[in-house]
């Protein structure tokens, strides 16, 4: 039996380090990338079975490399992992070919199983209590952000704000309790 071959996109070498050997052991053999480009180069080398890409690297998004990697190599499966979630990007991501979509923190268990869901969860809870105003306006910008493609001077020019102002606005992201 063959193993199957994953591609880990993040930035952050600690956790790529920690969840590349959570999945080896789970019989993956893992190649990671630490942004868009480095990917690009490895899957231009190598075919792959699954791929994990984070949503907020320097340079280009995990947005901008999922159309890439599908043309790179149609079968597949993506998923997005990000500590930078919101309803626009998850939406966006779907839209463009990911199967899935998971907020940080997550285990290579909860990764694992986003790759095998082949549908969608109808007894998922709703939250019966309305979204606060701070997660509203996270949500606003991030859509915004991406219809500028991820710049932060377009976007703010678009928002009718200062760029550093949006910038400190990026930096303090909702808490989770906020969802």
């Amino acid at each position: 039996m063959t193993q199957s071959a994953f591609l880990l996109v993040d930035d952050d070498p600690t956790f790529g380090n920690v969840l590349a050997r959570s999945l080896q052991k789970r019989g993956f053999t893992v190649s990671t990338a630490i942004d868009a480009n480095s990917a690009r180069e490895l899957i231009s080398q190598h075919s792959f079975d699954y791929a994990l890409v984070d949503l907020n690297m320097p340079g280009d998004s995990g947005l901008t490399l999922i159309p890439q990697l599908h043309a790179a190599q149609p079968a597949l499966k993506i998923v997005v992992l990000t500590g930078y979630a919101s309803i626009a990007t998850a939406v966006e991501a779907i839209k463009l070919g990911a199967l899935h979509y998971l907020t940080k923190p997550a285990d290579a268990d909860e990764i694992i199983a986003a790759f095998t869901r082949n549908e969608g969860q109808a007894d998922m809870p709703v939250n019966p209590k309305p979204v606060p105003l701070n997660r509203v306006e996270w949500e606003h910008i991030q859509k915004v952000l991406a219809e500028c493609d991820g710049n932060i001077s377009a976007t703010a020019r678009r928002l009718g704000m200062h760029r550093r102002t949006l910038q400190r606005k990026l930096q303090k992201r909702p808490s989770r309790a906020d969802e």
